[in-house]
């Protein structure tokens, strides 16, 4: 199931809404309390009442609903949607060489090999990653550091103030050292000043 990406309620909204219709609440009122037109207070309480009582129980009623037309008259015939389908696999030509070939506006034949999946060749199959792993713990290590910075006080993304005078002055930078070991990938990390504040240290 999904959702309209600009509706402003999910299903547990679009229930809650239904149910204080039940209530007794009027529509106009229910809208204003969920933030919502009365048309669509309006939409879905009349699909609630519409809808039988399987459709109620699992909230089908509720799910959004394809846009798509029941009838399209307009269509391209099936009898010429296969020509040019049969066109593209026999040939392996491009929208505009099959469009010359069967006499459709190339465009129309595009929306057919796409309808069909075939707009595009198929993709080759990728090789297989090539994976290594030692054969011990310790043959082989992984180190890498990471640069955090430190800071006085938290700024504007904790507090939210953006004004000058609260911002806040760097209070030196941490080093993190991580190593990870390639056979059992066990991670170790150190907090250091630098880069170079572990190097000659022993294990």
């Amino acid at each position: 199931m999904s959702f309209h990406r600009n509706a402003k309620l999910g299903l547990a909204g679009r229930y809650a809404l239904v149910s204080a219709i039940a209530g007794g609440m009027t529509l106009k009122a229910a809208a204003a309390a969920f933030s919502v037109s009365p048309a669509t207070a309006h939409r879905w309480w009349h699909r609630w009442l519409h809808s039988g009582e399987e459709a109620r129980v699992t909230l089908s009623c509720l799910f959004d609903r394809s846009g798509r037309p029941h009838r399209s008259p307009r269509q391209l015939a099936p009898e010429l949607a296969e020509a040019i389908c049969a066109c593209r696999l026999r040939t392996g030509w491009g929208p505009r060489l099959v469009a010359g070939a069967t006499g459709v506006a190339h465009s129309t034949v595009w929306k057919a090999l796409r309808r069909a999946g075939i707009s595009r060749p198929p993709r080759p199959a990728r090789e297989p990653a090539n994976r290594y792993e030692w054969p011990c713990p310790g043959d082989l290590l992984h180190m890498d550091t990471s640069e955090y910075v430190r800071f006085q006080r938290p700024g504007h993304r904790v507090t939210g103030d953006r004004r000058s005078q609260n911002r806040q002055h760097r209070d030196g930078v941490d080093i993190v050292h991580a190593i990870v070991d390639d056979h059992s990938r066990l991670a170790y990390a150190e907090i250091h000043d630098d880069q170079k504040a572990c190097r000659g240290r022993k294990p």
